[in-house]
């Protein structure tokens, strides 16, 4: 068994702003808020970032249009003696999935950790 850090992507949906700025500040809270209320404090909630085409820099992933906007949030997760990076993924989407319903999720990185840093 081995413990693993779970890396997701969520959509957020965000209606009536106008600001990226503030889709990002208000997709994040609300993200907080729910995980929290599942007592899922230890889910890290941040802006992901979307690699530009042009010229491969990041930037945050939000895009604003009809005051409607969709924000990219990344999540981590620590999943412990889980029997493999699968069982690890499985884990992970059913922990976040409970608390975000209706929320579409992806993992998009699982790394195996050495347990010498768990707490």
């Amino acid at each position: 068994m081995g413990n693993y850090l779970v890396g997701m992507e969520a959509a957020w949906l965000v209606r009536d702003v106008g600001e990226i700025d503030d889709a990002i500040g208000v997709a994040v809270s609300e993200a907080g808020k729910r995980l929290n209320q599942e007592d899922m404090e230890y889910v890290e909630v941040e802006v992901g970032a979307t690699g530009c085409p042009a010229c491969g820099e990041p930037f945050d992933s939000a895009f604003v249009a009809a005051e409607t906007a969709l924000v990219g949030l990344a999540l981590e997760i620590d999943i412990y003696n889980a029997d493999s990076e699968e069982h690890a993924s499985r884990i992970a989407k059913s922990e976040i999935g409970g608390a975000l319903r209706d929320v579409p999720l992806s993992v998009v990185e699982v790394f195996e950790v050495d347990g010498e840093d768990d707490e």
